[in-house]
């Protein structure tokens, strides 16, 4: 059974940083590609970013692009979100997901995408 865990959410002023860590395990983590997507009360899942098996392809929603950074340690089973000045737009619960299957970068931008979900992280960035 796969099962992801999230931390590093928390409150932070608007233009700050944390980092999201995703710790996966139950299945060879480097076999999967990653999803960060978030969610805010009442409104859908929405794509954060994406990263390739090896790590060698990323893709950002264009409302984190040049702020976020998706990354990942293999060796480490983890899976990580950089978020930089951040804004109280991005306050949403934070989820990871993975998937084995192989699609183009962009596709990954879609939930339906992946069969594994963490339980979220909250993000709660104050002005």
């Amino acid at each position: 059974q796969v099962q992801l865990v999230e931390s590093g959410g928390g409150l932070v002023q608007a233009g700050g940083s944390l980092r999201l860590s995703c710790v996966a395990s139950g299945r060879i983590f480097s076999n999967d590609a990653v999803g960060w997507f978030r969610q805010t009360p009442g409104k859908e899942r929405e794509f954060v970013a994406a990263i390739s098996r090896s790590g060698g392809s990323t893709y950002y929603a264009d409302s984190v692009k040049g702020r976020f950074t998706i990354s990942r340690d293999n060796a480490k089973n983890t899976a990580y979100l950089q978020m930089n000045s951040l804004k109280p737009e991005d306050t949403a619960v934070y989820y990871c997901a993975t998937t084995p299957s192989y699609y183009t970068i962009t596709y990954y931008s879609r939930a339906a995408a992946y069969d594994y979900w963490g339980q979220g992280t909250q993000v709660t960035v104050s002005s």
